[in-house]
Parts: structure tokens; sequence; C-alpha cells
């Protein structure tokens, strides 16, 4: 790294082009479903394994923080996704093993973007808890009774209402950093500070479009969540492959 920044042009893309990434990544999937299902269930399973020990320890808030935290990390869990989007691209068939073993994952700029996503989590959790504690005084050991309070209560409400935006700013803002950060830093030339400082330009410049596809990310995540992660076995690879299309899109290629 020799400490300039070497920023690719952004591309200017239709408010309908997300759906068109949709399209291309369920095409995708289709032409590597048996590893690409595995690495979907693998997410899934451990999604759905770490909620349930929280909630067996009586966690009932960090359940939901949990659930709503996994959109921010999300799109670092992603890279063996991408790497399999990249190679269908150059007309190749990914096995599990290239999906697993992402090699350009396995390096510093990686690890720092990794690591800021980890921060912006803890974050969140420390925002939540804030939030919570503003509330109510009680404290709600199971989802029945944490539900109960926060949509049979005013104060429920008015808490789920400031969770809301104040996770939808994070997370938006977290989206913004790492949108097109994340699958660019499969590329050996690209470092940390020129891939976000690409995937902000690209969100300043399609911002429309790309509040479109943070909305389409959530909503299927959080779908997925309510089915207790198993709609995420498909949705998750999905998701993936199409991040990797919006990239391809929106960055010209140097």
């Amino acid at each position: 790294m020799d400490g300039t920044l070497d920023l690719p042009a952004i591309r200017t893309i239709r408010l309908s082009a997300p759906f068109g990434w949709l399209a291309g990544g369920w095409r995708d999937l289709t032409k590597a479903p048996a590893p690409l299902l595995l690495y979907g269930l693998g997410v899934a399973a451990a999604s759905l394994a770490l909620c349930y020990g929280v909630y067996v320890t009586n966690g009932a808030f960090w359940v939901l923080v949990l659930t709503i935290g996994f959109v921010l990390v999300a799109p670092i869990l992603a890279m063996g996704p991408y790497e399999a989007g990249r190679r269908i691209e150059l007309g190749e068939r990914p096995g599990l093993g290239h999906i697993l073993f992402v090699r350009a994952a396995f390096r510093q700029d990686v690890a720092y973007l990794s690591l800021l996503l980890v921060m912006i989590y803890f974050l969140w959790g420390r925002v939540a808890q804030i939030v919570y504690g503003l509330s109510t005084y009680q404290i709600h050991r199971d989802v029945d009774s944490l539900v109960a309070f926060a949509v049979g209560s005013s104060e429920g409400r008015a808490m789920l209402l400031t969770g809301t935006v104040t996770g939808g700013v994070l997370a938006f803002v977290t989206f913004a950093l790492v949108v097109v950060s994340a699958p660019m830093l499969l590329d050996p030339r690209a470092n940390v500070f020129a891939a976000v400082a690409t995937s902000v330009r690209a969100v300043n410049a399609n911002f429309f479009p790309m509040l479109l596809w943070a909305v389409i990310i959530t909503v299927l995540l959080l779908l997925s969540a309510a089915t207790g992660f198993l709609a995420l076995i498909v949705i998750f690879p999905w998701l993936g492959l199409a991040s990797w299309r919006a990239y391809r899109s929106l960055v010209e290629e140097r």
C-alpha cells in the first residue's frame, strides 16, 4: 500500500437496478446450487445456534439485538458468495472449497473492514441497551414478556420507534461503508481505504437506488429471521451473489 487512493469511476444506475441484481443473483444460484446452499445452511445453523443459546440463558433482549445486528455484519460473512459470483462471471463453476476458503479474504485489509463492522455492531448493542434502559425499569427475561411490553404499552412502542430510527440510521451508514467495499476487497489491488471510499461514493451517486437496495436486503434478512433462519439457507447466498452483481454494476473495471 503506497498511501494513495486509486479510486475507480462510479456508474449511475436506474432505480430498478436492484431488481435486476436479484434476478441475476438467482440465475447464478442455479448454476452452483449445492455448494451455495450448503454455505447458506452453515450460516443459518450458526445464526440459529447463537440466538437459541442466548434465548435459553434468558437473554430475551439480546435475541432481538443479535437478530437486528445481523444486518450489520452480514456483508463480511458473504465473502464466499461474492467469490462464487466472481467465478461464475468468469464462466467457472465454483465448488464448496472455493466458497469456504476465499484466499483474497485472508488479508489485512479484509481484517480491518471486519474490525470496523464488529465495532459498529458493539456500538449498536450499547445504543439498544440505552434505549431499552430509558424505556422501562423492568427486566424482561423472556421473549414473550419483552414482546408484550414492546407492543402493549406506550413506553414499549416509543422504545420500538426510537430503536428503529436509531438502528436504521446506523444500519444505513454501515451499508454505505461496506456495500461495495466488501466485494471490492476480493481484488488484491484494492486496499480498505480505497474500497470504503468507493462504497460511499457509489451510494452518494445513486442514493435512491441504493436506499431501495438497503431496504430489500433488510426485509429479506428480517424475513429469514422470522422463519427461524430457515429461509436464510437460500436468501443469504442469493443476496451475496446479487451483491456481487451490484458491485460490478456500480464500479468501473480498472
